[in-house]
């Protein structure tokens, strides 16, 4: 099946294994709280057991450098895509609060990616996520 958006998760590449699990969860749960439409229905097995509804349609992760997701960073935003940030210092914090103020208090252009994901028409996103290769 073919679907109009895309999702895509951008993870650096130089992080340890926990942190790119880590980072990913995250960002992937922004996509999930801030696109409408994106979660499918509750599943169940034959038991009878009920479990959560998960994205509709396929999650693409990404690895690459700190110039790479600056690069994807910059593009998204010249697209007005939705995007979500993870950022160093998020790995210091405790808290959701904290992990704003982080980002806050950081210019766009300079902010230490770690990890981004971005939601939007497939056309922008395929133009968006050029050069980068899916995450091993």
């Amino acid at each position: 099946m073919r679907f109009d958006t895309k999702i895509g998760i951008v993870v650096r590449e130089d992080l340890a294994a926990w942190q790119k699990l880590n980072v990913t969860a995250f960002l992937a749960s922004a996509v999930a709280g801030g696109a409408e439409g994106i979660i499918g229905e509750p599943y169940q097995d034959g038991s009878g057991n009920l479990y959560l509804a998960m994205f509709r349609q396929p999650v693409l992760v990404y690895a690459t450098d700190a110039e790479g997701l600056a690069r994807t960073h910059a593009r998204a935003l010249s697209r007005e895509l939705a995007i979500a940030v993870y950022i160093e210092d998020m790995f210091k914090t405790g808290h959701d609060e904290a992990n704003r103020a982080t980002v806050r208090a950081v210019p766009a252009d300079a902010l230490p990616l770690v990890g981004l994901a971005v939601h939007g028409p497939r056309n922008a996103l395929d133009k968006t996520l050029k050069g980068l290769t899916l995450h091993p």
